[in-house]
């Protein structure tokens, strides 16, 4: 009977076999390093940046790149490079923050949904629908109107935007769960609801949330730097890719250059932690994996 209950884990093969079609997977490979790049560089800018990001230097300001600074500096003189690279950490953070935020309460959400069903699973769906007709920008703006603008304020609007897309992914997963025998036969043994939810249900739905997790902190970063790009965002003098972005825009014909190292920073760091998400759907789901 135990063998009946125990709960199949996404991955059958073993860690060697999974890493060698790992490293087969081109956009799992790619969305890696991109990743792994992303992190290494704000990991970096907490102990080194090739300048102090908050120094500014008048008399060398709008200069290009060269030796002394790789990426020229900015309309303050202070050193892009560096720039960038505590932007890293800080759009970093947010994601972090955000999507903890949404995956913690709407995953726990969505399994309450699934196992209660009924009228506990249509408040929550609903409350779901409601928070949806709320985009992040807009409820940045509204929280900005009443708190002030800040990189809290955004946070904490980004993260209210994840927890229905969490909600909504667990409780989908989750209820396909709960109708598979090995749940019927937990029940036949006398497990609870919420021993089978703890011990069967999050456990076999726990790959489809590594993905979507993956997925919401690339659109957690892209949301940040819009945020910090219309001023509701991280504020001076903390840097942030989405407000290099805003200052750039009225350089274009005096420094090109100035958009276009921000913009390459936010696309590279979507498009990283989008191959990524990619990669470990296809690698953690065994019909994915079986077709390749």
């Amino acid at each position: 009977m135990s063998a009946a209950i125990s709960s199949p884990s996404p991955a059958t093969t073993s860690a060697p076999s999974w890493l060698y079609r790992a490293l087969r997977h081109r956009s799992f490979v790619i969305g890696a390093v991109l990743s792994l790049l992303l992190v290494a560089t704000a990991a970096l800018s907490l102990v080194w940046t090739p300048w102090s990001p908050y120094d500014m230097d008048l008399a060398n300001k709008l200069s290009g790149p060269s030796g002394k600074h790789w990426l020229g500096t900015d309309a303050f003189g202070r050193d892009v490079a560096s720039l960038l690279m505590v932007g890293a950490r800080n759009s970093i953070l947010v994601g972090v923050i955000a999507v903890g935020i949404g995956l913690t309460i709407g995953t726990a959400l969505g399994l309450l949904a699934a196992a209660k069903r009924g009228w506990v699973e249509e408040i929550i769906m609903r409350l779901a629908d409601f928070t949806f007709a709320f985009p992040a920008l807009l409820l940045a703006i509204m929280m900005t109107a009443v708190f002030g603008a800040g990189i809290v304020n955004s946070i904490i609007a980004i993260g209210i935007f994840y927890i229905p897309t969490f909600a909504r992914v667990t409780r989908a997963s989750a209820n396909a769960v709960w109708a598979r025998e090995y749940i019927l036969a937990a029940r036949a043994c006398g497990k609870g609801t919420w021993r089978i939810t703890l011990e069967h249900v999050l456990p076999n739905i726990l790959s489809v949330l590594i993905v979507q997790t993956t997925i919401q902190f690339a659109l957690a970063i892209l949301a940040e730097a819009a945020l910090s790009y219309l001023g509701l965002g991280t504020q001076p003098p903390q840097p942030s890719w989405g407000r290099m972005l805003s200052e750039a825009q009225t350089l274009m014909f005096q420094a090109p250059l100035l958009a276009v190292w921000p913009g390459v920073a936010i696309a590279l760091a979507v498009l990283g932690l989008n191959l990524l998400g990619d990669g470990l759907r296809d690698l953690l789901d065994p019909r994915l994996s079986r077709k390749r």
